[in-house]
């Protein structure tokens, strides 16, 4: 067996046998030398393209995901978890385009008190976690998104977050001249109404929810 094949094999086993997406480097340590791990997930990659699953990168690691196409085949009922309260989508938005966050500057941006189980609850689905404290007076503890709210929403990296225009177009935020643009949206002048003033890149009006839902 050729050196390629072997180390396509021994990635193919790395990434298959991680409950979590592997980083490039991780799977670098284990090949053998010879071939760089680029060639080695662009091999692997290809194998698998067409087929009932896909080597796919997410959340900053490769990860073999079901083909996007047989999900139809795949869906079955199974008892549904709880939905993420209104408070906890805004608050998760917030942590996403503003981090490192204080729960301070979330109740700034909300203009609305965070209760301490809207940050448990994104505690507990895995999709925000303490980060390093803010060296300032008293120094706040700062909140961040974790690999798993990657993952979950199906992204590389936090750079890979949507803009202004498509959370409007999926009808995630309600379409206003009062919604300031987020951190990372639309560009100014490409049409989005929240480009209007750039002074106020950084805040959000308090008085419109970010998302629809309870």
């Amino acid at each position: 067996m050729d050196t390629l094949a072997q180390a396509v094999r021994i990635a193919e086993a790395i990434v298959f046998a991680s409950a979590e997406p592997v980083s490039a480097d991780a799977i670098a340590e284990r090949l053998p030398g010879g071939h760089g791990v680029e060639a080695v997930l662009r091999e692997l990659k290809g194998r698998y393209n067409g087929r009932g699953v896909n080597l796919v990168q997410v959340a900053g690691g490769w990860a073999f995901r079901t083909a996007p196409d047989l999900a139809p085949v795949l869906r079955a009922e199974r008892p549904t978890e709880r939905r993420p309260s209104r408070a906890a989508l805004e608050t998760l938005a917030i942590v996403a385009y503003y981090q490192p966050v204080t729960r301070a500057e979330i109740e700034e941006i909300r203009g609305v008190t965070t209760s301490r189980g809207t940050l448990d609850q994104l505690m507990e689905a895995g999709w925000v976690q303490p980060g390093r404290r803010r060296q300032t007076p008293g120094r706040p503890v700062t909140w961040v998104t974790t690999p798993t709210f990657l993952d979950h929403f199906g992204l590389v990296s936090v750079e890979d977050l949507p803009g202004v225009r498509e959370l409007m177009e999926a009808g995630l935020i309600e379409r206003s001249s009062a919604v300031v643009r987020l951190p990372g949206g639309a560009a100014d002048g490409d049409g989005d109404p929240a480009a209007a003033d750039p002074a106020q890149d950084t805040a959000i009006d308090a008085d419109l929810p970010l998302f629809d839902g309870d």
